[in-house]
């Protein structure tokens, strides 16, 4: 069976190119860059277009199944890039995973037996995923030697963030249900950690159809210290409030995040300290004692850092939740140099199902005519899934970008 001719169709060719060569594609084109001018014959299933495909050795059929199953593509792409909180607004980056899929089946078409009885999304549905994954692979900053390794490095990591175990008991728990060795197990987490805080890091939890949804396993810190340190931030006055920190606070810092506030060089992952390594430095009796140490000092230099003008902060608070709808409401507070303690919190209402946000009432103190803190609070709400609301959330942003982001 040839793919030359499914690639040289002239109903969805030219527009490939145009998206390419102009880099000027809207997410219109991207959601539609299959569909066929023409309707395709009409049949009771499309997966008799995939059966015609098979029987008469003829890739015609497979563009009249991709005209009727882009708007279900779309959505299974969408929802992907949505769970992992990845950009879903981007027309190529929503493409090249888009076209991963197709190649996915394509590649998986000559091997489907129709006499089996399943149709072909069934049994397509297993290699479009890992195509999925594969192209999140291949973003990741960590080093992923292949599929199977990401997607098991994925999976130590959601178990040693959702189980409040060691990485010792993780390690033993993952090589028992995964029937490897231990050796093993802690290269995967190994893996994890090292990726971690460089890209976003998502676990392999599984919704009801079977597919991959993004649960993120890089919360256990208030906020990403070393990025805000050296990603645009003005690194004099970052230094100024650090300054202003104990000795013992500065060590939390720069041990907890692998930096060295001197020389700004961020160290190799593998010597980050653990919250065990803080508690013992520091003789705390537990080790949540020196995560509720280290989040305070973080919380410290946030205020620091908001007082000389750096930051903004939104804070939010779930005050509604409806799984039935999939809605949910949050009040906002808009906390930057000139707020006051006593401003009025605003209001946002979240409908999940449409993937969209209203702003019920404007938090005091947001700049009125962009509404930047809660564009913020909008943007970070919508990459998480139902499941994974939190009842109170703090959320640092750089607060100059921002203004100019949102032309403020």
């Amino acid at each position: 069976m040839s793919e030359e001719r499914f690639w040289n169709t002239d109903e969805y060719a030219s527009t490939a190119k145009f998206a390419v060569q102009d880099r000027a594609m809207t997410m219109r084109q991207a959601g539609r860059i299959f569909r066929l001018d023409s309707a395709p014959p009409k049949v009771d299933d499309i997966n008799d277009y995939i059966v015609s495909a098979v029987r008469e050795n003829d890739l015609i059929y497979f563009t009249y199944f991709l005209h009727h199953y882009e708007p279900r593509l779309n959505k299974r792409v969408y929802r992907f890039l949505l769970t992992e909180g990845i950009d879903r607004y981007d027309p190529l980056r929503f493409l090249d995973y888009k076209l991963s899929c197709v190649l996915a089946m394509l590649e998986c078409l000559p091997n489907y037996a129709p006499d089996k009885g399943a149709d072909f999304l069934t049994y397509a549905h297993h290699f479009i995923g890992n195509a999925l994954l594969d192209c999140r692979r291949q973003e990741e900053a960590g080093s992923f030697k292949s599929l199977d390794e990401y997607k098991a490095a994925r999976g130590v990591a959601w178990l040693y963030n959702n189980s409040g175990k060691s990485a010792k008991e993780v390690i033993a728990e993952y090589a028992t249900e995964q029937n490897c060795t231990e050796e093993t197990a802690a290269e995967y987490l190994t893996l994890a950690r090292q990726n971690r805080s460089r890209v976003p890091f998502y676990s392999t939890m599984q919704d009801e159809n079977s597919e991959e949804t993004g649960e993120d396993v890089t919360c256990d810190d208030s906020w990403n210290y070393a990025d805000i340190l050296w990603n645009g931030v003005r690194a004099d006055a970052v230094q100024a409030a650090f300054d202003k920190l104990s000795r013992k606070e500065k060590f939390f810092l720069e041990k907890r995040n692998a930096i060295c506030m001197n020389c700004g060089r961020v160290m190799p992952w593998d010597e980050r300290y653990s919250f065990e390594q803080l508690a013992t430095a520091y003789e705390y009796s537990t080790t949540s004692g020196a995560e509720r140490a280290y989040k305070k000092i973080v919380d410290k230099l946030t205020g620091l850092l908001v007082d000389a003008g750096v930051l903004g902060v939104v804070e939010l608070k779930l005050i509604d939740k409806n799984k039935k709808i999939a809605a949910a409401a949050y009040e906002y507070k808009a906390v930057h140099r000139y707020a006051n303690d006593d401003d009025e919190w605003g209001e946002i209402r979240f409908d999940f199902s449409a993937g969209t946000a209203q702003i019920v009432k404007l938090a005091d103190g947001d700049l009125s005519r962009t509404n930047v803190f809660a564009k913020i609070a909008i943007r970070q709400i919508l990459k998480l899934s139902m499941s994974e609301l939190p009842k109170k959330l703090t959320i640092p942003f750089e607060l100059e970008q921002e203004k100019i982001r949102y032309g403020s």
